[in-house]
């Protein structure tokens, strides 16, 4: 396919991609949002996430970790997820966005990777739970970012030289593995730190 016209044709599964993965972490947010206020409005509830000692989100939501600006973590999931879901739909509506866009998007992408790998190190390592919901939302930022990343240079939405939009667009088909080896490396990590296993196995 030449360059213009994949420059013109509409990118169907990475706007549906993007489109689906902003819905299961906007709602997954959005759950927690949920189950946050109602912990706020009666100190005796149970959390829907609070599934035995290990798998639950109490006490993530109650955690200095869980509201890291002053107000919790759910509130900027809950309005970070709009951005790729209004980036789906434009695409699907036949939108180009320009080069400094995708940056701008890329960055933001980018915070919330950072966010929920830091989230993720709190959750194992100090509060020593596993957040159902928290795991939603790492599920789908993490191939939200990889293939944000490299996508936009490897079909030339943000230019680069003929050799490096080449490097990209490999590291672009091989996205999938750079992401199974994330999944890898939570799941390895978690269970030397915490035997989910174990615990799965007795739910």
């Amino acid at each position: 396919m030449s360059s213009e016209l994949r420059a013109h044709s509409r990118p169907i599964a990475f706007a549906l991609f993007t489109l689906i993965a902003g819905v299961v972490g906007w709602f997954a947010s959005f759950e927690l949002l949920t189950e946050y206020i109602k912990t706020l409005q009666d100190p005796g509830y149970i959390p829907n996430c609070s599934v035995s000692i290990l798998v639950t989100c109490g006490p993530n939501m109650a955690s200095w970790q869980g509201s890291l600006l002053g107000f919790s973590n759910t509130i900027i999931g809950v309005s970070a997820f709009v951005a790729p879901i209004a980036v789906g739909v434009a695409l699907l509506a036949g939108a180009r966005f320009s080069a400094w866009f995708w940056a701008l998007y890329q960055v933001g992408l980018l915070a919330g990777f950072t966010l929920i790998c830091w989230l993720f190190s709190q959750s194992v390592f100090v509060i020593g739970t596993l957040c159902p919901w928290c795991m939603v939302v790492w599920t789908v930022m993490i191939p939200l970012w990889w293939v944000s990343f490299f996508r936009p240079y490897a079909v030339g939405d943000i230019p680069v030289s003929a050799g490096t939009q080449r490097f990209f667009a490999k590291c672009y088909s091989w996205s999938w593995v750079v992401i199974l080896v994330c999944y890898a490396v939570i799941a390895f990590v978690a269970q030397l730190q915490l035997n989910w296993i174990a615990e799965f196995s007795r739910m």
